[in-house]
């Protein structure tokens, strides 16, 4: 199997690419048989084994190792289908952003955030854009970064509000996201000055998910003082979830702490007085570099970073 020309790479694979083969082999990944896959979207069997074939010269190396009759994709295959199900997302939320203009809006923007960012910027950027564009559809996905990134790349969402992800994407940060112990209003810590570590284990937890990075610095701060973590926890990655249950328990939640000074302000929980060593990494705007900005999105990211003026006037010059 001949090898491709490197130095014009790129424009030769996006003339030798083919929809039809892009398509065979996301309904390989989903069906896991060619036969069944060649049946879905609409092929003979040997008109399929051949497109494959063809993918696989276009592309320059195998995508799947022969395993008797059957196909079992290898690392290359596995990485080549990482960046086709971009591609789909992507044309999915084209289709999805032309229908809304044939409708007569002014397109739809989907936005994934970490929930930090929501009670100052990400709010106030959203109340300035639907200012500017009333008619805008707005999908908004609040959860963890580890949850967000799989759906920016695959093009369901178009902007995350989250944290540093490596070199396949545009990163900007705006802060540093602090944690805070919260507890029911009349717990028995609440209102009683600084606590230590020790004192926290004397009740039950309400964390994160294991792999969240909330959950690392928790984790990180048990290992600090070499302690195990505490047994029974109750594991949400729901912020309200955790503020309803220490309001009606004596247990312990930890949430951004610009989320649980705004709800202590309102009464809703209490800060323990225990500060963690360690914040999370600074979270930002995160991006693909690899697909360009709507207009409503490039509008966005000017808002939400409208304090750094010289990387606002990039998004709108």
């Amino acid at each position: 199997m001949g090898s491709i020309d490197r130095r014009d790479s790129t424009s030769q694979l996006l003339n030798r690419l083919r929809m039809r083969q892009i398509a065979l082999l996301l309904a390989v990944d989903e069906c896991s048989t060619l036969r069944a896959a060649s049946d879905r979207i609409g092929l003979t069997q040997p008109a399929a084994t051949k497109m494959l074939a063809e993918l696989e010269s276009a592309l320059g190396q195998p995508l799947f190792d022969r395993v008797g009759r059957g196909l079992v994709i290898n690392p290359a295959g596995a990485r080549v289908l990482g960046y086709f199900r971009g591609i789909r997302g992507s044309v999915e939320a084209l289709n999805r952003e032309l229908a809304e203009l044939q409708l007569g809006s002014a397109g739809r923007l989907a936005i994934g955030s970490i929930m930090a960012a929501s009670p100052g910027r990400l709010t106030e950027a959203l109340v300035q854009l639907k200012e500017r564009y009333p008619l805008l559809a707005i999908d908004i996905a609040v959860d963890t970064s580890d949850r967000l990134m799989p759906q920016l790349h695959e093009g369901v969402l178009e902007v995350v509000i989250g944290r540093d992800v490596g070199n396949d994407c545009t990163f900007r940060a705006v802060d540093d996201e602090a944690l805070a112990v919260v507890a029911g209003r009349n717990h028995p810590l609440a209102g009683v000055g600084p606590v230590s570590f020790d004192s926290l284990l004397d009740y039950m937890w309400i964390l994160q998910p294991a792999g969240s990075p909330a959950r690392e610095v928790v984790e990180r701060e048990f290992r600090m003082h070499h302690q195990p973590m505490p047994r029974g926890l109750i594991e949400t990655g729901s912020i309200l979830t955790t503020m309803n249950l220490v309001d009606r328990s004596p247990m312990l939640g930890v949430i951004p702490q610009t989320v649980a000074l705004r709800n202590a302000t309102h009464g809703i929980v209490s800060i323990i007085d225990y500060v963690f060593a360690q914040k999370l990494p600074s979270y930002g705007s995160v991006v693909r570099r690899d697909r360009p900005l709507s207009i409503p999105a490039r509008q966005f990211l000017a808002l939400f970073h409208q304090d750094d003026s010289e990387y606002a006037d990039t998004l709108v010059g």
